[in-house]
Protein backbone atom coordinates (compact mmCIF):
# COMPACT_ATOMS: atom_id res chain seq x y z
CA UNK A 1 0.00 0.00 0.00
CA UNK A 2 3.10 2.38 0.80
CA UNK A 3 4.11 1.44 -2.30
CA UNK A 4 1.33 2.52 -4.31
CA UNK A 5 0.44 5.93 -2.61
CA UNK A 6 4.33 6.59 -3.27
CA UNK A 7 3.76 5.97 -6.85
CA UNK A 8 0.59 8.05 -6.84
CA UNK A 9 2.09 11.23 -5.42
CA UNK A 10 5.25 11.08 -7.93
CA UNK A 11 2.50 10.98 -10.71
CA UNK A 12 0.81 14.01 -9.04
CA UNK A 13 4.11 16.23 -8.70
CA UNK A 14 4.81 15.05 -12.22
CA UNK A 15 1.22 16.68 -13.38
CA UNK A 16 1.01 19.24 -11.48
CA UNK A 17 4.63 20.87 -11.57
CA UNK A 18 4.28 22.81 -14.26
CA UNK A 19 1.11 24.53 -12.64
CA UNK A 20 2.82 24.63 -9.25
CA UNK A 21 5.97 26.45 -10.75
CA UNK A 22 3.50 28.57 -13.10
CA UNK A 23 1.95 30.27 -10.21
CA UNK A 24 4.88 30.74 -8.16
CA UNK A 25 6.25 32.60 -11.56
CA UNK A 26 3.30 34.83 -11.45
CA UNK A 27 3.52 35.21 -7.78
CA UNK A 28 7.13 36.29 -7.75
CA UNK A 29 6.81 38.64 -11.22
CA UNK A 30 3.30 40.18 -9.32
CA UNK A 31 5.77 40.91 -6.06
CA UNK A 32 8.44 42.39 -8.26
CA UNK A 33 6.65 44.56 -10.33
CA UNK A 34 5.30 45.78 -6.96
CA UNK A 35 8.25 46.74 -5.50
CA UNK A 36 9.47 48.48 -8.44
CA UNK A 37 6.66 50.50 -8.20
CA UNK A 38 6.73 51.65 -4.93
CA UNK A 39 10.40 52.24 -4.51
CA UNK A 40 11.24 53.02 -8.53
CA UNK A 41 10.66 56.04 -10.33
CA UNK A 42 7.51 55.60 -12.61
CA UNK A 43 8.68 53.93 -15.71
CA UNK A 44 8.11 55.53 -19.07
CA UNK A 45 4.99 54.18 -20.42
CA UNK A 46 6.86 52.59 -23.75
CA UNK A 47 9.07 50.54 -21.22
CA UNK A 48 5.57 49.99 -19.32
CA UNK A 49 3.85 48.13 -22.62
CA UNK A 50 6.89 46.31 -23.00
CA UNK A 51 6.51 44.45 -19.07
CA UNK A 52 2.82 43.70 -20.23
CA UNK A 53 3.25 42.14 -23.48
CA UNK A 54 6.32 40.15 -21.64
CA UNK A 55 3.80 39.45 -19.21
CA UNK A 56 0.74 38.34 -21.39
CA UNK A 57 3.76 36.26 -23.50
CA UNK A 58 4.44 34.36 -20.58
CA UNK A 59 1.33 33.61 -19.67
CA UNK A 60 0.19 32.35 -23.00
CA UNK A 61 3.33 30.56 -23.09
CA UNK A 62 2.14 28.79 -19.35
CA UNK A 63 -1.58 28.23 -21.10
CA UNK A 64 0.07 26.70 -23.68
CA UNK A 65 2.02 24.38 -21.07
CA UNK A 66 -0.97 23.49 -19.19
CA UNK A 67 -2.97 22.06 -22.56
CA UNK A 68 0.14 20.68 -22.87
CA UNK A 69 -0.06 18.96 -20.20
CA UNK A 70 -3.53 18.41 -19.88
CA UNK A 71 -3.62 16.83 -23.22
CA UNK A 72 -0.78 14.48 -21.96
CA UNK A 73 -2.58 13.05 -19.67
CA UNK A 74 -5.58 12.60 -21.34
CA UNK A 75 -3.62 10.28 -23.90
CA UNK A 76 -2.02 8.80 -21.07
CA UNK A 77 -5.55 7.63 -19.31
CA UNK A 78 -6.96 7.05 -22.54
CA UNK A 79 -3.42 4.41 -23.69
CA UNK A 80 -3.71 2.80 -20.32
CA UNK A 81 -7.53 1.84 -20.87
CA UNK A 82 -6.94 0.64 -24.13
CA UNK A 83 -3.94 -1.44 -22.75
CA UNK A 84 -6.46 -2.33 -19.73
CA UNK A 85 -9.02 -3.25 -22.32
CA UNK A 86 -6.51 -5.48 -24.71
CA UNK A 87 -5.09 -7.14 -21.52
CA UNK A 88 -8.67 -8.10 -20.26
CA UNK A 89 -9.90 -9.55 -23.86
CA UNK A 90 -5.98 -11.61 -24.19
CA UNK A 91 -7.39 -13.16 -20.74
CA UNK A 92 -10.84 -13.96 -21.87
CA UNK A 93 -9.37 -15.56 -25.08
CA UNK A 94 -6.75 -17.37 -23.46
CA UNK A 95 -9.28 -18.76 -20.71
CA UNK A 96 -11.55 -19.41 -23.41
CA UNK A 97 -8.96 -21.71 -25.37
CA UNK A 98 -8.25 -23.19 -22.56
CA UNK A 99 -11.56 -24.82 -21.80
CA UNK A 100 -11.60 -26.21 -25.75
CA UNK A 101 -9.84 -29.21 -25.13
CA UNK A 102 -12.88 -29.37 -22.26
CA UNK A 103 -15.45 -28.81 -23.59
CA UNK A 104 -14.75 -31.26 -27.07
CA UNK A 105 -14.18 -34.01 -24.54
CA UNK A 106 -17.66 -33.52 -22.75
CA UNK A 107 -19.15 -33.56 -25.98
CA UNK A 108 -17.71 -36.41 -27.18
CA UNK A 109 -18.88 -38.56 -24.10
CA UNK A 110 -22.14 -37.38 -23.88
CA UNK A 111 -22.40 -38.31 -27.81
CA UNK A 112 -22.10 -41.83 -26.59
CA UNK A 113 -24.97 -41.82 -24.04
CA UNK A 114 -27.97 -39.78 -26.77
CA UNK A 115 -29.87 -36.79 -25.72
CA UNK A 116 -30.27 -35.88 -22.14
CA UNK A 117 -33.82 -36.21 -20.98
CA UNK A 118 -33.58 -34.15 -18.21
CA UNK A 119 -30.38 -31.63 -16.75
CA UNK A 120 -30.07 -30.14 -13.45
CA UNK A 121 -27.10 -27.06 -13.84
CA UNK A 122 -25.76 -24.59 -10.98
CA UNK A 123 -22.78 -23.48 -9.30
CA UNK A 124 -22.24 -26.88 -7.36
CA UNK A 125 -22.78 -29.18 -9.81
CA UNK A 126 -24.15 -30.04 -13.39
CA UNK A 127 -26.59 -33.39 -14.06
CA UNK A 128 -27.70 -34.80 -17.03
CA UNK A 129 -30.24 -37.42 -17.00
CA UNK A 130 -30.33 -40.28 -20.09
CA UNK A 131 -32.08 -43.12 -20.70
CA UNK A 132 -30.29 -46.65 -22.09
CA UNK A 133 -31.96 -49.13 -23.91
CA UNK A 134 -29.99 -52.31 -24.99
CA UNK A 135 -31.06 -55.89 -26.50
CA UNK A 136 -31.32 -57.17 -22.84
CA UNK A 137 -31.85 -54.90 -20.24
CA UNK A 138 -32.94 -50.83 -20.00
CA UNK A 139 -32.16 -48.72 -17.22
CA UNK A 140 -31.11 -44.88 -16.60
CA UNK A 141 -27.35 -43.11 -16.66
CA UNK A 142 -26.93 -40.09 -14.73
CA UNK A 143 -23.48 -37.89 -15.48
CA UNK A 144 -22.37 -35.43 -13.18
CA UNK A 145 -19.75 -33.20 -13.22
CA UNK A 146 -18.64 -31.71 -9.80
CA UNK A 147 -18.15 -28.52 -9.32
CA UNK A 148 -18.08 -28.32 -6.12
CA UNK A 149 -16.48 -31.13 -3.29
CA UNK A 150 -19.66 -30.71 -0.82
CA UNK A 151 -22.04 -31.49 -3.88
CA UNK A 152 -22.00 -34.80 -3.19
CA UNK A 153 -21.98 -36.62 -0.02
CA UNK A 154 -22.79 -40.01 1.47
CA UNK A 155 -25.55 -39.95 4.40
CA UNK A 156 -26.54 -42.76 6.50
CA UNK A 157 -30.38 -43.34 7.25
CA UNK A 158 -31.83 -40.87 9.16
CA UNK A 159 -28.67 -40.07 10.40
CA UNK A 160 -28.06 -42.97 12.43
CA UNK A 161 -25.81 -46.11 12.71
CA UNK A 162 -28.23 -49.28 11.76
CA UNK A 163 -30.56 -46.37 10.79
CA UNK A 164 -32.33 -46.93 7.00
CA UNK A 165 -34.97 -44.86 4.95
CA UNK A 166 -35.65 -44.92 1.27
CA UNK A 167 -34.09 -43.01 -0.83
CA UNK A 168 -36.71 -40.75 -1.63
CA UNK A 169 -37.01 -39.98 1.61
CA UNK A 170 -33.15 -38.81 2.22
CA UNK A 171 -33.40 -36.76 -0.86
CA UNK A 172 -36.27 -34.59 0.52
CA UNK A 173 -35.12 -34.90 4.05
CA UNK A 174 -31.64 -33.08 3.07
CA UNK A 175 -33.17 -31.08 0.14
CA UNK A 176 -30.82 -32.69 -2.37
CA UNK A 177 -31.55 -32.58 -6.67
CA UNK A 178 -30.93 -36.61 -6.88
CA UNK A 179 -29.62 -39.96 -5.37
CA UNK A 180 -28.73 -43.11 -5.29
CA UNK A 181 -28.50 -46.52 -3.26
CA UNK A 182 -24.68 -46.93 -1.81
CA UNK A 183 -23.44 -49.58 -0.33
CA UNK A 184 -24.88 -53.02 0.94
CA UNK A 185 -26.31 -54.22 3.96
CA UNK A 186 -26.76 -56.63 6.86
CA UNK A 187 -29.86 -56.75 9.15
CA UNK A 188 -29.72 -56.94 12.89
CA UNK A 189 -31.51 -56.61 15.79
CA UNK A 190 -34.24 -54.74 13.91
CA UNK A 191 -31.44 -52.28 12.43
CA UNK A 192 -29.92 -52.43 9.34
CA UNK A 193 -26.39 -51.63 8.83
CA UNK A 194 -24.08 -51.26 6.39
CA UNK A 195 -21.26 -53.40 5.10
CA UNK A 196 -17.98 -53.00 5.77
CA UNK A 197 -15.94 -49.94 5.69
CA UNK A 198 -18.62 -46.64 5.27
CA UNK A 199 -17.01 -43.16 5.59
CA UNK A 200 -19.02 -40.30 5.85
CA UNK A 201 -17.87 -36.06 6.79
CA UNK A 202 -14.60 -37.24 6.23
CA UNK A 203 -14.26 -39.87 9.40
CA UNK A 204 -15.29 -43.71 9.76
CA UNK A 205 -18.78 -44.64 10.80
CA UNK A 206 -18.45 -47.36 13.41
CA UNK A 207 -14.46 -48.55 12.05
CA UNK A 208 -12.64 -49.61 9.34
CA UNK A 209 -12.74 -53.02 8.37
CA UNK A 210 -10.08 -54.54 6.26
CA UNK A 211 -11.33 -55.41 3.27
CA UNK A 212 -12.57 -59.54 3.06
CA UNK A 213 -13.89 -61.52 0.39
CA UNK A 214 -15.05 -59.65 -3.04
CA UNK A 215 -16.09 -56.27 -0.91
CA UNK A 216 -14.39 -53.30 -1.96
CA UNK A 217 -14.75 -49.49 -1.21
CA UNK A 218 -15.66 -46.66 -3.17
CA UNK A 219 -16.73 -42.80 -2.76
CA UNK A 220 -14.97 -39.91 -3.13
CA UNK A 221 -11.63 -38.12 -1.71
CA UNK A 222 -12.16 -34.50 -0.01
CA UNK A 223 -11.22 -33.15 -3.75
CA UNK A 224 -14.14 -34.89 -5.18
CA UNK A 225 -12.51 -37.22 -6.89
CA UNK A 226 -13.86 -40.88 -7.12
CA UNK A 227 -11.70 -43.52 -5.28
CA UNK A 228 -11.94 -47.03 -4.25
CA UNK A 229 -10.61 -50.67 -4.21
CA UNK A 230 -9.55 -53.19 -1.58
CA UNK A 231 -7.78 -52.14 1.13
CA UNK A 232 -6.15 -53.86 3.97
CA UNK A 233 -4.98 -51.65 6.50
CA UNK A 234 -6.59 -48.21 7.41
CA UNK A 235 -3.26 -46.06 6.31
CA UNK A 236 -3.93 -47.56 2.80
CA UNK A 237 -7.17 -45.75 2.45
CA UNK A 238 -6.30 -42.72 4.55
CA UNK A 239 -3.22 -41.98 2.36
CA UNK A 240 -6.13 -41.36 -0.41
CA UNK A 241 -7.75 -38.30 2.10
CA UNK A 242 -11.67 -40.43 1.74
CA UNK A 243 -14.62 -37.89 2.26
CA UNK A 244 -17.25 -40.32 2.00
CA UNK A 245 -18.05 -43.70 0.74
CA UNK A 246 -19.56 -47.28 1.38
CA UNK A 247 -18.64 -50.90 0.63
CA UNK A 248 -20.16 -53.71 -1.78
CA UNK A 249 -18.59 -55.98 -4.38
CA UNK A 250 -17.18 -55.80 -7.06
CA UNK A 251 -14.96 -53.31 -8.48
CA UNK A 252 -15.54 -53.79 -12.31
CA UNK A 253 -12.74 -51.32 -13.99
CA UNK A 254 -9.45 -49.99 -13.03
CA UNK A 255 -7.65 -47.67 -14.96
CA UNK A 256 -9.62 -48.89 -18.07
CA UNK A 257 -8.74 -52.02 -17.58
CA UNK A 258 -11.66 -55.16 -16.67
CA UNK A 259 -11.11 -56.65 -13.31
CA UNK A 260 -12.01 -60.59 -12.94
CA UNK A 261 -15.98 -60.73 -11.43
CA UNK A 262 -15.45 -63.00 -9.00
CA UNK A 263 -17.21 -66.16 -10.25
CA UNK A 264 -20.09 -66.18 -7.08
CA UNK A 265 -21.06 -62.10 -8.97
CA UNK A 266 -21.35 -63.72 -12.56
CA UNK A 267 -24.54 -66.12 -11.82
CA UNK A 268 -25.73 -65.63 -8.44
CA UNK A 269 -27.96 -63.41 -9.69
CA UNK A 270 -27.02 -63.80 -13.52
CA UNK A 271 -29.25 -61.07 -14.21
CA UNK A 272 -30.47 -58.51 -11.79
CA UNK A 273 -31.44 -54.26 -11.21
CA UNK A 274 -27.98 -53.08 -10.65
CA UNK A 275 -26.22 -49.76 -9.76
CA UNK A 276 -23.24 -48.71 -10.44
CA UNK A 277 -20.89 -45.95 -10.14
CA UNK A 278 -17.81 -44.88 -12.34
CA UNK A 279 -15.58 -42.37 -13.28
CA UNK A 280 -14.01 -40.26 -16.55
CA UNK A 281 -10.79 -39.41 -17.10
CA UNK A 282 -11.60 -35.74 -16.21
CA UNK A 283 -13.71 -36.98 -12.82
CA UNK A 284 -16.90 -36.23 -14.22
CA UNK A 285 -18.91 -39.36 -12.74
CA UNK A 286 -21.35 -41.58 -14.09
CA UNK A 287 -23.97 -43.76 -12.28
CA UNK A 288 -25.58 -46.37 -14.49
CA UNK A 289 -29.03 -47.71 -12.56
CA UNK A 290 -30.48 -50.78 -14.43
CA UNK A 291 -34.13 -52.13 -14.13
CA UNK A 292 -35.50 -55.72 -13.33
CA UNK A 293 -38.46 -57.24 -12.45
CA UNK A 294 -37.31 -59.56 -9.59
CA UNK A 295 -33.94 -60.78 -8.34
CA UNK A 296 -34.26 -63.97 -9.25
CA UNK A 297 -31.53 -63.60 -12.33
CA UNK A 298 -34.24 -63.72 -15.26
CA UNK A 299 -34.01 -60.01 -15.58
CA UNK A 300 -31.93 -56.65 -15.39
CA UNK A 301 -28.28 -56.61 -16.68
CA UNK A 302 -25.22 -59.12 -15.87
CA UNK A 303 -22.14 -57.14 -14.77
CA UNK A 304 -20.28 -58.41 -17.63
CA UNK A 305 -22.81 -56.17 -19.48
CA UNK A 306 -22.44 -53.62 -17.65
CA UNK A 307 -18.54 -53.68 -17.48
CA UNK A 308 -18.55 -53.50 -21.28
CA UNK A 309 -20.98 -50.82 -21.35
CA UNK A 310 -18.95 -48.96 -18.99
CA UNK A 311 -15.67 -49.30 -20.73
CA UNK A 312 -17.28 -48.46 -24.35
CA UNK A 313 -18.78 -45.16 -22.81
CA UNK A 314 -15.28 -44.10 -21.28
CA UNK A 315 -15.41 -44.94 -18.23
CA UNK A 316 -11.73 -45.73 -16.66
CA UNK A 317 -12.72 -46.73 -12.86
CA UNK A 318 -16.26 -48.43 -11.86
CA UNK A 319 -17.38 -50.21 -9.16
CA UNK A 320 -20.92 -52.27 -8.12
CA UNK A 321 -22.64 -50.73 -5.40
CA UNK A 322 -26.01 -52.32 -3.83
CA UNK A 323 -28.56 -53.98 -6.53
CA UNK A 324 -31.97 -55.66 -6.73
CA UNK A 325 -34.73 -53.98 -4.70
CA UNK A 326 -32.03 -51.62 -3.60
CA UNK A 327 -31.12 -49.88 -6.95
CA UNK A 328 -32.83 -46.50 -6.82
CA UNK A 329 -32.15 -43.32 -8.85
CA UNK A 330 -34.05 -40.41 -7.98
CA UNK A 331 -33.89 -37.19 -10.09
CA UNK A 332 -35.58 -33.40 -9.73
CA UNK A 333 -37.68 -34.87 -7.47
CA UNK A 334 -39.00 -38.32 -8.57
CA UNK A 335 -37.95 -41.99 -8.86
CA UNK A 336 -36.90 -42.25 -12.29
CA UNK A 337 -35.98 -46.09 -12.67
CA UNK A 338 -38.71 -48.86 -11.47
CA UNK A 339 -37.33 -50.79 -7.92
CA UNK A 340 -38.02 -54.34 -8.60
CA UNK A 341 -39.64 -54.84 -4.86
CA UNK A 342 -42.61 -52.61 -6.02
CA UNK A 343 -41.81 -49.60 -3.69
CA UNK A 344 -38.65 -48.64 -2.70
CA UNK A 345 -36.71 -50.28 0.18
CA UNK A 346 -35.67 -48.41 3.70
CA UNK A 347 -31.78 -48.67 3.09
CA UNK A 348 -28.40 -47.83 5.75
CA UNK A 349 -26.45 -45.29 3.04
CA UNK A 350 -27.48 -43.20 0.32
CA UNK A 351 -25.44 -41.18 -2.14
CA UNK A 352 -27.13 -37.36 -2.82
CA UNK A 353 -26.61 -34.96 -4.79
CA UNK A 354 -26.81 -30.91 -4.00
CA UNK A 355 -27.37 -27.92 -6.29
Amino acid sequence: MKLQVKQVNRLFMLVTAPFLGMMIWMLSSSLTATLDLEWKPLEEPAALSEKQAKLVGDLEQARKTADFTVESVRRTATLYQRTTSTMNDLVKTASAQAKRPEQIYDRRITSRLGTPKESVNSDKLRAELFAINQPTYSGYAMKIKLKDPKAMRLTLGYDKYGGSETTMHAVNRYGAVAGINAGGFADGGGKRYPLGTTVMNGKYVSSFEPTHKDLAFVGLDKAGRLIGGKFSDQSELDSLDPQSGATFVPALLKNGTHLTIPEKWRTSPLRAPRTVIGNYKDDQLLILVTDGYNENGSSGATLAELQKKLSNLGIIDAYNLDGGGSSTLVFNGRVVNSPSDGELRPLPTHFLFFK
